[in-house]
């Protein structure tokens, strides 16, 4: 079965994106393979907002070679060119991990990975820390939220960076 992965970068002080929805911040260590990365994944999943931000940066997140969902209950699909549009979290995201294919990213957006853990359909959770603190902006898990109990998978350090990865599975 395939797994949804939450791959996300973090500031230290738990902001995925900045006060002004800025990720400017997020340094690129040359050690981390982002093409491999990349590559274990063949579907990205949006919220709303994410697909929003980036439509407002130059078109939308284009991805090539990915199926890209957005979970929205206000989008429409006739408004949203390249990308298929799903009101139904559940039953879409509960669909796609029983197809075969490769794992699943769920892509920024911390309302979306709050309401799919809510719903117990989030199998990883993957935090690159960057050394920087924001004091603002999108966390990671807005409030309210359920607790979830994490187990530690893998955890590398970046020397040159100070970036900190760390992997969870979802218990």
């Amino acid at each position: 079965m395939r797994r949804v992965r939450y791959s996300v970068a973090m500031s230290l002080d738990g902001f995925i994106a900045g006060p002004k929805g800025e990720s400017d911040w997020i340094v690129m260590d040359p050690e981390i393979d982002f093409e491999a990365l990349a590559s274990s994944f063949d579907t990205v999943l949006l919220g709303r907002k994410t697909y929003e931000a980036a439509r407002q940066m130059g078109g939308g997140p284009e991805m090539p070679g990915m199926q890209e969902i957005v979970l929205s209950r206000t989008l429409r699909q006739s408004e949203c060119h390249g990308v298929t549009v799903s009101d139904d979290a559940r039953n879409t995201v509960v669909k796609l991990k029983a197809e075969p294919g490769k794992d699943i990213w769920l892509f920024g957006g911390g309302s979306l990975f709050q309401s799919l853990l809510g719903m117990s359909l989030v199998d990883t959770v993957e935090v690159a820390i960057v050394p920087v603190l924001l004091g603002g902006g999108v966390r990671l898990l807005p409030d309210p939220a359920e607790r979830a109990q994490l187990k530690l998978t893998k955890h590398r350090v970046y020397a040159k960076t100070g970036t900190v990865a760390l992997e969870y599975d979802v218990t």
